[in-house]
This record gives structure tokens, sequence and C-alpha cells, in this order.
């Protein structure tokens, strides 16, 4: 079956087996690694007289270059994504520096301010009805204010 194929086919379906195998066990490496192994397969479609042992240090350099750029280049990035989507869920977090108008006075450092459509909890020094305030911390579901500059 497989002396019918061109070598740079078998590089493709060594690419295609790692990235399913990818897909089964997740974790990254067989996908780069994979993605060397049809670099290779391009590498000697355009040279078709590469030797055995140039194609597997072709596949050797190119995987470990695939894998680099991962590591170095996407992985931090990803990282860096990750930290801006911790706060998707805490709402509160958002929050901080924004400016909000209040629809009840803080009274005893306890009041309320419009957020959208509702109104939230607020803790800060009195103000008056309609006062702007700036979020400067969350706890739980109270917003932590003090007067807008």
């Amino acid at each position: 079956m497989f002396s019918t194929l061109a070598t740079h086919h078998l590089w493709w379906l060594l690419a295609l087996l790692l990235i399913a195998l990818e897909v089964a066990l997740p974790g990254y490496f067989l996908l780069w690694i994979g993605i060397g192994a049809g670099a290779t397969g391009v590498l000697v479609w355009l040279m078709p007289g590469m030797s055995l042992l140039a194609q597997a240090i072709a596949f050797a350099a190119l995987a470990f270059v695939s894998c680099a750029i991962y590591a170095y280049g996407l992985r931090p990035r990803l990282r860096r994504g990750d930290a801006a989507g911790e706060q998707l869920n805490r709402r509160g977090a958002q929050m901080v520096g924004q400016r909000y108008v209040l629809v009840e006075p803080i009274v005893n450092g306890r009041g309320k301010a419009r957020v959208g459509d509702g109104a939230w909890l607020v803790n800060g020094p009195d103000l008056p009805l309609g006062a702007t305030v700036e979020v400067v911390g969350v706890e739980g579901n109270t917003l932590q204010v003090r007067p807008a500059a």
C-alpha cells in the first residue's frame, strides 16, 4: 500500500496521524511535531531527491522549530489572554475604574449606583443622590467607591 505513495505523502500522513493523536491526547506538542512533519512533506515535495537521512534531519529540525515557535511565541500570548479572561465571570472586577451615578445617596457608608439597567450596592464616603462615583475595588457584590474627580 505505502509503496505506491510518494515520500512526501508519507510525511503528510504522519502529520495527520500526529495531529489526530493531539485531538485524542491534548497537550499541544503532538500538534507542533505534526506541523513539523507536514513541513517536512512540503520540503520533500519541493526537493524530491532528498535522502532519508536528510529527511530525518529536516524533520527533527522543523519539529524543534515549530515547538519553539509555540513555546516562545504563541504560548506567552495565550497566557496573557487567559489572564484577561479571568475577569470574564467577575463582572465587579471589570468595573474598577468605571464611573457611575448614585441612585440612592451614600449614608453611613452605604448606597446604590446605577450600573447599566440595574443598581449595585456601593460602599464609600457619604455622598448625595446623583453624585458621580468611581469604582476603586470590589468586595463580593458590593462596589467600593470614591467621589469622581
